[in-house]
């Protein structure tokens, strides 16, 4: 086995330093699926990790057309403007073709882009579920240790899978509308359950409809969240257009972060994240030794009702058993 060497990685120092380009460099680094960038880029973390961790981490989803880019940036813009350092991530749709960002972010967010104490990093979902990107932990770290003080995840969108933000963030904020209908109906309820901020964004729009959903929310709010939480999740309003509301947003925000166990959170978050990359290695390696025609042939057979999925994998499984 190869000794890992001695010599700090060349992004080290930059990186600590605050270099937006060794940060840009490091997470296109941990981003590659060459294996032998990803040798290098789990070099480069081993070094970095100790500088981790100073951060609140904010992750924002919401239904469509609430407006989660201009939201993230009129609060970043204003986060920035009092002295933070903000850094965005934004996860974009994948494009079939090219494997990039759909939807560019980046460019809906002009006035943070040109801030000199924010970063904006858009990167494309890969497909990967829950509204983030495949190596968004990882970015999420790197930006600690490039010194960034607030760290704002802004997910695909709002869907079944759009919760594993969630799992790597210390509050999460469910973004809404005005006049969106039902919102019980409208919301899916595993996100009312994780949400710990929601915001009626665009309430300049229509007041009195603002209000109402508002008083909607919080019924669900108390409704979905037990009695013995450390955390009373909060509804309010805002605009990101006027500005009206996000101060409010961003004191709800802190208020959740300093009477949640962050800590304890993230080294559960950790735990879950080892768990499911443990999860993917060993279908990997069971998968490395499949017969390719007994595969196909016993998912044929699930398909076509021969056998149920439980009985295929089964046999698959006894097939590993017996050495085949």
């Amino acid at each position: 086995m190869q000794e890992a060497s001695s010599v700090p990685h060349p992004l080290t120092a930059p990186l600590l330093a605050g270099n937006r380009r060794a940060l840009a460099r490091a997470i296109t680094l941990v981003e590659s699926t060459r294996p032998e960038h990803e040798l290098e880029a789990q070099a480069l973390l081993a070094e970095v990790l100790p500088h981790t961790g100073q951060s609140v981490r904010v992750g924002l989803t919401g239904v469509p057309g609430v407006g989660k880019s201009t939201f993230v940036e009129a609060l970043g813009v204003r986060l920035a403007d009092a002295g933070g350092r903000v850094a965005v991530l934004a996860v974009d749709p994948t494009s079939a073709r090219t494997g990039g960002s759909i939807m560019g972010d980046k460019t809906r967010m002009p006035r943070l882009t040109v801030h000199e104490r924010a970063f904006i990093r858009p990167s494309p979902s890969g497909g990967t579920l829950g509204g983030v990107a495949r190596r968004t932990r990882e970015t999420l770290l790197l930006c600690e240790a490039a010194g960034y003080d607030v760290l704002l995840v802004e997910t695909v969108g709002v869907g079944q899978s759009e919760t594993q933000v969630a799992a790597m963030t210390d509050v999460f904020v469910l973004l809404t509308l005005p006049n969106a209908g039902d919102e019980l109906q409208g919301i899916k309820r595993g996100i009312m359950e994780l949400a710990d901020v929601c915001v009626v964004n665009k309430a300049d729009t229509a007041p009195a409809a603002a209000i109402r959903a508002q008083t909607e929310l919080r019924t669900a709010l108390t409704l979905l969240t037990p009695h013995d939480a450390p955390w009373r999740p909060v509804a309010l309003r805002a605009s990101a257009q006027t500005g009206e509301g996000l101060d409010d947003v961003w004191a709800a925000v802190q208020r959740c972060a300093h009477d949640t166990d962050v800590p304890a959170k993230r080294r559960a978050q950790a735990a879950r994240w080892f768990d499911d990359l443990l999860r993917e290695a060993a279908w990997r390696a069971f998968r490395t030794g499949l017969d390719t025609a007994r595969l196909k042939s016993l998912r044929a057979d699930v398909e076509a009702g021969r056998l149920t999925a439980v009985q295929g994998v089964a046999a698959l499984l006894d097939d590993r058993a017996g050495g085949r």
